[in-house]
C-alpha cells in the first residue's frame, strides 16, 4: 500500500481523495458490494459531499478508481481516522491486489486526468498550466455549443438557454475533453513522471 501526503489544506477548502484499487478478477462482485457499503458509511459523517466510482474498462486488469469528497480537511480527517473507515478499508484486503491513495486534490485539478501509474507521487500542475488547459478545453466547447444549440434555443428564456449550454459544456469537459487534453499534454503537465517513463523505456 502506498500513501501520499500533502501539507494540510486550508480549513475551508473542499478535500478530494482519489483511491486506486486493483481488484482480483474473481472477487469483483464482492468489491462492488463493499464499495456501496463504505460509501453509505461515509455519508453518515459531517461534511460528506459525494463518493464516485470509475469502473474499469479492461476486465483483465480490473482497476477501480474511487473519488471521495468532503467539504473541508477537518471533516475529511475525522472520517479518514475513524474506526469505521479503518474497519471498512480492512474488509477489502481479501479481494484487492493493491490499493493506492493519491494526493488530495482541490480546485481546478479535479478536471485533470491523473497519470496512469498510480504508485508514483503526483505533483499538482502549476496553476497557470491548469488555467491554460482549462481555456483550451472550454473555449472551443462554448463556440461549438453556441453554433449547434443556438438555432434550437431561439424563443427560450436566456437563462434557460444558458443553463442548458453550461450543462452540456460541463458534461463534455468532464468526459471526454479534459481527460483527452490532459493525456495529450501530460508531458507538459507532469514532466517528472514523463521523464521517468522515457528513462524506463530506454532501459528496456
Amino acid at each position: 500500500m502506498h500513501i501520499n501526503h500533502q501539507s494540510t489544506p486550508q480549513h475551508s477548502d473542499p478535500i478530494t481523495l482519489v483511491i486506486s484499487e486493483i481488484v482480483k478478477p474473481d472477487r469483483i462482485q464482492e468489491y462492488e458490494r463493499w464499495a456501496t457499503g463504505i460509501s453509505q458509511a461515509a455519508q453518515q459523517y459531517p461534511g460528506f459531499i459525494s463518493t464516485d466510482m470509475i469502473r474499469p474498462r479492461d476486465h483483465d486488469h480490473p482497476e477501480y478508481v474511487v473519488v471521495v469528497k468532503f467539504d473541508n480537511y477537518e471533516h475529511f480527517r475525522t472520517w479518514r481516522s475513524s474506526t469505521t473507515c479503518q474497519e471498512w478499508l480492512n474488509q477489502a484486503k481479501d479481494f484487492l491486489v493493491d490499493r493506492t491513495y493519491q494526493q488530495q486534490l482541490g480546485g481546478l485539478e479535479m478536471w485533470f486526468t491523473l497519470p496512469t501509474s498510480a504508485t508514483q507521487r503526483v505533483s499538482t500542475p502549476a496553476y497557470y498550466k491548469q488555467v491554460i488547459v482549462g481555456v483550451l478545453g472550454v473555449y472551443p466547447l462554448i463556440l461549438l455549443a453556441d453554433a449547434v444549440l443556438g438555432p434550437f434555443l431561439k424563443g427560450w428564456h436566456p437563462l434557460l438557454g444558458l443553463l442548458l449550454s453550461v450543462t452540456i459544456v460541463s458534461a463534455l469537459l468532464t468526459y471526454p475533453v479534459m481527460p483527452w487534453i490532459t493525456r495529450l499534454l501530460s508531458f507538459w503537465l507532469y514532466p517528472k513522471i514523463t521523464k521517468k517513463r522515457r528513462r524506463k523505456d530506454w532501459l528496456k
